[in-house]
């Protein structure tokens, strides 16, 4: 599943006193596409800890704005691996309202061991799957 959407609707407590979408919750609801894909794609965080020993953290965040969201907007949060390495994946995301694109981005992601906290491999099986999809 390379591409995936997420949709999100944006509530009082994303905004500032303005009524506009906080720039920082940009970076929370593309975090949340990516842990929903994973998700899907029939991996879920806390078993990667527990069963593989390993997390992804984000090494790296380039984000672009151009247009806001506001209050009570419908947003669909799109993500999609743009490379696969041996410990890492980048993402690129979108937000967009309709066809509107409001912000975009990439996140490049480490696979950690949750050991030592240094980088390792991806695990065969989502390496697999990101594979099969693409």
């Amino acid at each position: 599943m390379n591409h995936y959407e997420w949709p999100v609707r944006v509530y009082y407590e994303d905004t500032d006193a303005g009524g506009v979408v906080y720039y920082a919750n940009y970076l929370a609801y593309m975090e949340r596409a990516r842990t929903e894909w994973l998700r899907a794609s029939g991996f879920e965080n806390q078993r990667l800890m527990d069963e593989d020993g390993v997390v992804f953290a984000v090494r790296r965040a380039s984000i672009e704005y151009l247009k806001p969201a506001r209050l009570d907007d419908e947003l669909t949060v799109h993500a999609s691996v743009a490379q696969l390495k041996r410990a890492s994946l980048l993402f690129k995301q979108e937000i967009r309202r309709g066809d509107e694109l409001l912000c975009s981005g990439e996140i490049l992601l480490v696979c950690v061991d949750t050991q030592s906290f240094r980088s390792t491999s991806i695990p065969d099986k989502i390496r697999d799957r990101i594979d099969r999809t693409r």
